[in-house]
Protein backbone atom coordinates (compact mmCIF):
# COMPACT_ATOMS: atom_id res chain seq x y z
CA UNK A 1 0.00 0.00 0.00
CA UNK A 2 2.76 2.37 1.39
CA UNK A 3 4.71 1.63 -1.96
CA UNK A 4 1.76 2.40 -4.26
CA UNK A 5 1.08 5.57 -2.13
CA UNK A 6 4.80 6.40 -3.25
CA UNK A 7 4.65 5.12 -7.13
CA UNK A 8 1.59 7.63 -7.19
CA UNK A 9 2.85 10.61 -6.24
CA UNK A 10 6.69 10.05 -7.29
CA UNK A 11 4.24 10.19 -10.87
CA UNK A 12 2.19 13.35 -9.57
CA UNK A 13 5.73 15.09 -8.67
CA UNK A 14 6.81 14.36 -12.11
CA UNK A 15 3.69 15.71 -13.53
CA UNK A 16 4.14 18.36 -11.97
CA UNK A 17 7.79 19.23 -13.31
CA UNK A 18 6.58 18.33 -16.69
CA UNK A 19 3.73 21.15 -16.15
CA UNK A 20 5.92 23.48 -15.16
CA UNK A 21 8.37 22.96 -17.73
CA UNK A 22 6.01 23.27 -20.50
CA UNK A 23 5.09 26.83 -19.11
CA UNK A 24 8.20 27.71 -19.47
CA UNK A 25 8.73 26.58 -22.56
CA UNK A 26 5.66 28.76 -23.75
CA UNK A 27 6.97 31.66 -22.07
CA UNK A 28 10.67 31.10 -23.16
CA UNK A 29 8.54 30.92 -26.88
CA UNK A 30 6.92 34.36 -26.01
CA UNK A 31 10.55 35.80 -25.23
CA UNK A 32 12.12 34.05 -28.47
CA UNK A 33 9.29 35.82 -30.46
CA UNK A 34 9.83 38.86 -29.42
CA UNK A 35 13.28 38.74 -29.32
CA UNK A 36 12.96 37.69 -33.40
CA UNK A 37 10.64 40.28 -33.99
CA UNK A 38 12.84 43.26 -32.64
CA UNK A 39 15.55 41.56 -34.71
CA UNK A 40 13.71 42.02 -37.89
CA UNK A 41 12.76 45.48 -36.99
CA UNK A 42 16.10 46.08 -36.53
CA UNK A 43 17.34 44.31 -39.59
CA UNK A 44 14.23 45.96 -41.72
CA UNK A 45 15.36 49.36 -40.36
CA UNK A 46 19.12 49.15 -41.90
CA UNK A 47 18.74 47.09 -44.24
CA UNK A 48 15.82 48.46 -46.80
CA UNK A 49 16.71 51.86 -45.95
CA UNK A 50 18.50 52.61 -49.50
CA UNK A 51 16.29 50.13 -51.74
CA UNK A 52 12.95 51.11 -50.28
CA UNK A 53 14.43 55.17 -49.78
CA UNK A 54 14.95 55.40 -53.48
CA UNK A 55 11.76 53.23 -54.87
CA UNK A 56 9.86 55.22 -52.49
CA UNK A 57 11.06 58.73 -52.99
CA UNK A 58 11.01 58.71 -56.79
CA UNK A 59 7.39 57.07 -56.78
CA UNK A 60 6.33 60.00 -54.31
CA UNK A 61 8.06 62.52 -56.84
CA UNK A 62 6.39 61.15 -60.02
CA UNK A 63 3.37 60.93 -58.22
CA UNK A 64 3.03 64.45 -56.94
CA UNK A 65 5.45 66.31 -58.30
CA UNK A 66 7.21 67.59 -54.93
CA UNK A 67 10.84 68.85 -54.44
CA UNK A 68 13.13 65.56 -54.66
CA UNK A 69 14.52 65.84 -51.21
CA UNK A 70 11.18 65.97 -49.47
CA UNK A 71 9.92 62.90 -51.15
CA UNK A 72 13.18 61.41 -49.12
CA UNK A 73 12.56 62.86 -46.02
CA UNK A 74 8.76 60.70 -46.52
CA UNK A 75 10.46 58.41 -47.90
CA UNK A 76 12.67 57.68 -44.42
CA UNK A 77 9.89 58.58 -41.92
CA UNK A 78 7.99 55.41 -43.52
CA UNK A 79 10.84 53.42 -42.84
CA UNK A 80 11.04 54.47 -39.11
CA UNK A 81 6.95 53.83 -38.76
CA UNK A 82 7.19 50.18 -39.95
CA UNK A 83 10.00 49.58 -37.66
CA UNK A 84 8.45 51.09 -34.77
CA UNK A 85 5.62 49.20 -35.40
CA UNK A 86 7.40 46.24 -35.68
CA UNK A 87 9.57 47.12 -32.57
CA UNK A 88 6.40 47.95 -30.41
CA UNK A 89 5.05 44.38 -31.17
CA UNK A 90 7.66 42.70 -29.78
CA UNK A 91 8.29 44.99 -26.45
CA UNK A 92 4.33 44.19 -26.38
CA UNK A 93 5.39 39.80 -26.67
CA UNK A 94 8.29 40.51 -24.47
CA UNK A 95 6.15 41.67 -21.44
CA UNK A 96 3.45 39.51 -22.05
CA UNK A 97 5.55 36.73 -21.39
CA UNK A 98 7.64 38.51 -18.43
CA UNK A 99 3.90 38.96 -16.27
CA UNK A 100 3.10 34.81 -17.42
CA UNK A 101 1.96 33.48 -13.98
CA UNK A 102 3.10 29.81 -15.32
CA UNK A 103 5.71 28.86 -12.90
CA UNK A 104 3.83 30.31 -10.32
CA UNK A 105 0.31 28.43 -11.04
CA UNK A 106 2.47 25.20 -10.89
CA UNK A 107 4.01 25.97 -7.61
CA UNK A 108 0.18 26.94 -6.40
CA UNK A 109 -1.10 23.31 -8.05
CA UNK A 110 1.73 21.44 -5.66
CA UNK A 111 1.05 23.31 -2.78
CA UNK A 112 -2.53 21.92 -3.14
CA UNK A 113 -1.13 18.64 -3.50
CA UNK A 114 0.61 18.47 -0.73
CA UNK A 115 -1.91 20.16 1.39
CA UNK A 116 -4.44 17.22 0.22
CA UNK A 117 -2.02 14.64 0.92
CA UNK A 118 -1.11 15.60 4.31
CA UNK A 119 -4.48 15.63 5.34
CA UNK A 120 -5.35 11.99 4.02
CA UNK A 121 -5.71 9.23 6.34
CA UNK A 122 -4.16 5.89 5.35
CA UNK A 123 -6.76 2.83 5.23
CA UNK A 124 -6.39 -0.02 7.65
CA UNK A 125 -4.77 -2.86 6.72
CA UNK A 126 -6.93 -5.68 6.16
CA UNK A 127 -5.97 -8.44 8.91
CA UNK A 128 -4.39 -11.53 7.30
CA UNK A 129 -6.40 -14.37 7.48
CA UNK A 130 -4.98 -16.91 10.01
CA UNK A 131 -3.28 -20.31 8.40
CA UNK A 132 -6.39 -22.30 10.43
CA UNK A 133 -9.16 -20.14 8.29
CA UNK A 134 -7.36 -21.32 5.43
CA UNK A 135 -8.39 -24.99 3.53
CA UNK A 136 -6.53 -28.13 4.40
CA UNK A 137 -6.05 -28.51 1.04
CA UNK A 138 -4.24 -25.25 0.38
CA UNK A 139 -2.03 -25.64 3.44
CA UNK A 140 -0.84 -29.46 1.86
CA UNK A 141 -0.27 -27.51 -1.37
CA UNK A 142 2.15 -25.17 0.00
CA UNK A 143 3.80 -27.74 2.46
CA UNK A 144 4.14 -30.00 -0.91
CA UNK A 145 5.72 -27.06 -2.63
CA UNK A 146 8.20 -26.16 -0.09
CA UNK A 147 9.98 -29.50 0.49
Amino acid sequence: MFAAATTELSALVHDEIALAKAQLRQDAKRIGAGGVLGALAAALFLFSLPMLNFALAYGIHTWTGWNLALCFLLSFLANVLVAGVLGLIAWVLTKKARKSKGPQKVAASMKETAGVLQKAKPHPRPEPRALEDRSPAAIEAVARSSS
